[in-house]
């Protein structure tokens, strides 16, 4: 299960909708082996499409280190779909790293006709895709 506190969720979500049509994504960094989501760090989509999203390699490269400086490591890799439901791609998956980290997609297009979007997310191991239920708290 991912717990996030509402304040993470939110940042989240607004930064898939700013960058809607383009896909967003980044990172929320956490204490290494604490598996709670704390820093919020929103990356720029080096793709700047609607359907695909990259890291750009010298900002992911400082981000590894600043983490690695700070203790931390990534608890939560997001990105948005813009027209498709928030279940990882056959892309997605491959290029899932991180077998500890939470991978959360939100969906900014409308799927069900009544304005509402899908945050959602999954386990990605070896290829496997799990998903879990998504807890919001006010705090930890």
């Amino acid at each position: 299960m991912l717990t996030i506190t509402k304040a993470l969720y939110d940042q989240i979500v607004g930064h898939a909708r700013k960058d809607h049509p383009d896909e967003a994504c980044g990172v929320v960094a956490g204490p290494v082996g604490g598996g709670r989501p704390e820093r919020f760090i929103p990356m720029l989509n080096a793709a700047r499409s609607p359907t695909f999203y990259e890291f750009e390699s010298a900002d992911l490269l400082a981000l590894y280190r600043e983490m690695d400086d700070r203790l931390e490591e990534p608890v939560i890799i997001y990105h948005s779909h813009t027209a498709t439901e928030a279940y990882p791609s056959r892309t997605d998956i491959s290029y899932a790293s991180e077998p500890d980290a939470h991978y959360v997609l939100v969906c900014t297009a409308d799927i069900d006709g009544a304005g509402q979007f899908q945050f959602r997310s999954f386990q990605i191991i070896e290829g496997e895709v799990t998903e879990e239920d998504v807890k919001v708290v006010e705090l930890y």
